[in-house]
């Protein structure tokens, strides 16, 4: 009993007490021990709580999502990057980025894999009606495969509008046929 009084006495020579900051000194203490507290408290409830096991993420066998393509305009013929672009977003493909090449050639046009599955590239060779192939891997690039455009590239005929829109990468309707 005299301890706790001790306690008392000595916060009373240190003037929370009394004297004229004593109001604000017995807030800020009381203020420090509800934080005190709470933490405290907060620590406690969690004490014994199992972390549950969070598994690798799942994915899909054999689906690799969307396939990132760049298109470049290897040949100096205008519009024809924004042409390709139009023709293989509308067939599914993710053009993630189009514009010119660093030099423009004579060159016949060529579809590049990126990753290491060729089969990918052939998908966008066949969807542009480019016959050369190549493989030539750069996992600096950040695409799946890059079109290097030549001055031989006409550009495609227009889908027709059903087939236009059972290749929209949104249009749901074509997994429930």
């Amino acid at each position: 009993m005299g301890q706790r009084f001790g306690v008392l006495r000595m916060l009373c020579r240190s003037g929370v007490c009394g004297g004229p900051h004593s109001g604000r000194a017995s807030f800020v203490l009381i203020l420090v021990l509800s934080g005190v507290g709470i933490l405290l408290g907060f620590s406690l409830t969690q004490w014994g709580r199992e972390t549950p096991e969070v598994g690798p993420p799942s994915s899909i066998p054999g689906d690799r999502g969307r396939v990132r393509v760049e298109v470049l305009n290897g040949g100096g013929v205008a519009g024809v990057a924004w042409d390709a672009t139009q023709a293989l977003r509308d067939r599914g493909f993710d053009v993630v980025l189009y514009g010119n090449a660093g030099t423009y050639s004579d060159d016949p046009s060529v579809v590049m894999d990126r990753v290491g599955e060729l089969e990918t590239a052939r998908s966008v060779a066949d969807a542009l009606g480019i016959p050369q192939l190549r493989s030539e891997p750069d996992s600096t690039l950040f695409v799946d495969v890059t079109v290097r455009l030549g001055p031989d590239w006409t550009g495609l005929q227009p889908m027709a509008e059903d087939d236009r829109e059972s290749a929209r990468w949104w249009n749901l309707r074509r997994f429930f046929h």
